[in-house]
């Protein structure tokens, strides 16, 4: 069963409310119904046929058990796509993105690590017990900036399956270092936005909370429903006749 888009809802949540048409990407004009004074509304047709084609993809990179990486570090944005990910136990990066965060992999995974063992030490009353107070708030406050840039990655082993990003230009990073690693995004593309850079665009407003808490909100249906599948073994080739 497929996660079902409502067109009222969108409308409803003020998904087709795009930019000022100064600001418009010429390759949006598929995805743009027409303009209310001076700005352009997107066409919410082409938003349900972009989300019936993107949300199967989720649920199915899911249910191979592989992650969805929520991307979305606007400020107000943050907390609700925290919120979202969190919720289905899905890596998140909501704060800055880290240059190579996807494609050196090596050097973060360092930083991880590093993270985990003070978290650990701090646990267990470790540092408390060999250093002073002044030594300790200064390992948590590592502990805190190590959180802030790697926390919600620091379960991801690997590569995620793929991302979805709330803004491809605010993290347009990202977007770049999945392309190089050949990762799908599936992302949120303003009438601002190029599509072409992502492999599932959604037309949709990237700013309004409660758009964004919508299609926020269709994701998560998606990896649950990915994760409620039935997994499937692998299946092995049968040995070639001699």
């Amino acid at each position: 069963m497929s996660v079902d888009v409502d067109i009222k809802q969108l409308l409803e949540a003020g998904v087709h409310f795009g930019h000022k048409t100064s600001r418009w990407h010429p390759k949006m004009a598929e995805f743009i119904h027409s303009k209310r004074q001076d700005s352009h509304i997107i066409d919410l047709t082409k938003t349900v046929e972009a989300l019936n084609e993107a949300l199967p993809v989720i649920t199915k990179t899911v249910a191979k058990g592989q992650k969805v990486l929520f991307v979305g570090t606007k400020k107000h944005l943050r907390e609700i796509v925290k919120t979202a990910a969190e919720s289905v136990g899905q890596p998140y990066v909501t704060e800055r993105w880290v240059g190579g965060t996807l494609t050196n992999v090596e050097t973060i995974n360092q930083q991880i690590k590093k993270l985990n063992t003070l978290e650990r030490r701090m646990a267990s009353g470790e540092l408390e017990n060999r250093y002073s107070k002044l030594e300790v708030q200064r390992f948590q406050e590592e502990i805190d900036l190590l959180n802030t840039r790697y926390g919600g990655i620091k379960e991801l082993q690997g590569k995620p399956g793929i991302l979805f990003v709330t803004d491809i230009i605010a993290d347009k990073n990202a977007v770049k270092e999945a392309k190089v690693l050949g990762i799908p995004v599936v992302a949120l593309c303003d009438t601002n936005t190029n599509p072409t850079e992502v492999d599932h665009p959604i037309p949709s407003n990237d700013d309004a909370i409660k758009g964004v808490q919508l299609m926020l909100d269709y994701v998560v249906a998606a990896v649950k429903e990915g994760a409620a599948a039935p997994k499937v073994a692998p299946t092995t080739s049968a040995p070639a006749k001699k």
